[in-house]
């Protein structure tokens, strides 16, 4: 088989390496296509994939609908050189319209259910791959597995932390250490949204500072007063950091939901929420707060307990007794398509088996 994957956002080479890497020891051929936000290109050259990069993202509006058609014209152009038998993304317009033109199914895993985005691709999407916590319903198209994305890499299946990353950042394994996320806010759903303003960060960075090292991990440059903290290492091991940190207080949905997954207490503070978000947050592993209103006081709050990371990680494992490995998963759906989407709609607990 060969598939064509697209990639929007570096969290997504990590949704979909390890079902890759599988796919590919099973003689399929997988090309990847992406646009440069951050450390997409970085990533995939890590895992050794097969690439092609569409050149830097847009951020104005105008500059989204010029990126539409171009992104379009090059992933169509792609597609038929390429030729491949399935589609699939992380909810990508730009594969779905090439798979529409091309006459071929595209695949879709969802999670955020961003409006404008899903407009753009449901339409010409077979199916749309969401977890069970997910809040929005697509029909027919839906197909519901028990995880999260963020267990494709981070399931304790899939993911050995390795504290070799500890000397890299200079620490020890006694080292105290919050890991700190400000994002750009320029992405298609963050229009009218906000989060920590300068002098919040400012005053939660000289708290934290008072109790341990700080680490900032940036979609920006980051102001004068933090450059100090940024976090500079090789972006494949940043999982590894985000294991041992004392605590997480960010702006990104995806880290938070990482961190939760790693067993790292996680402060979230965006006014964006998800199923997933939900489900971690009522499970003791997160807290999320719309604005940077609350946030000092639950930081307060959490660093009064002595063993926060230790009585995280137990919430962590019993939530995760029920969770399945979404990789394995994946791996089965498109090996096994279009007879492996009947199979989940007549033994929905079938899934049960990639636990």
């Amino acid at each position: 088989m060969k598939l064509l994957i697209d990639i929007g956002h570096p969290g997504h080479v990590h949704l979909f390496k390890n079902f890759a890497h599988e796919f590919i020891k099973k003689n399929h051929h997988i090309l990847f296509t992406c646009r440069e936000k951050e450390f997409e290109i970085e990533l995939l050259k890590h895992e050794g994939f097969e690439f092609v990069s569409f050149g830097k993202k847009y951020q104005s509006t105008l500059g989204k609908i010029i990126g539409l058609l171009k992104f379009d014209f090059l992933m169509l152009k792609t597609a038929l050189k390429f030729k491949p038998d399935l589609f699939l993304s992380h909810g990508s317009p730009y594969a779905a319209h090439a798979a529409f033109l091309t006459g071929r199914v595209n695949i879709a895993l969802e999670d955020t259910g961003n409006n404008e985005q899903v407009r753009l691709y449901l339409p010409f999407t077979k199916h749309v791959l969401t977890s069970t916590s997910f809040h929005k319903n697509y029909g027919s198209k839906q197909v519901f597995y028990n995880a999260f994305h963020e267990l494709a890499y981070l399931h304790p299946k899939r993911f050995n932390a390795d504290d070799s990353v500890l000397n890299e950042l200079g620490f020890n394994s006694n080292t105290k250490f919050f890991f700190l996320r400000f994002i750009s806010w320029n992405a298609s759903h963050d229009v009218g949204e906000g989060g920590l303003n300068l002098k919040e960060k400012i005053e939660l960075v000289n708290y934290l500072n008072t109790f341990g090292k700080v680490i900032i991990s940036s979609e920006k440059e980051l102001p004068t007063e933090l450059k100090p903290f940024q976090l500079k290492i090789n972006p494949a091991k940043v999982h590894h950091v985000m294991h041992f940190a004392t605590l997480f207080v960010g702006e990104g949905a995806t880290m938070a939901s990482e961190c939760a997954m790693l067993g790292t207490p996680a402060i979230y503070i965006n006014s964006m929420n998800s199923g997933t978000i939900n489900e971690q947050e009522k499970a003791g592993l997160l807290y999320h707060f719309k604005t940077g209103s609350g946030v000092m006081n639950k930081v307060k709050e959490l660093l009064a307990d002595n063993n926060l990371k230790g009585n995280t990680l137990v919430k962590r494992n019993h939530f995760l007794k029920n969770k399945i490995d979404l990789s394995s998963f994946l791996v089965w759906f498109l090996e096994n398509y279009p007879a492996s989407s009947d199979v989940l709609k007549n033994n929905p607990d079938y899934q049960l088996r990639f636990q």
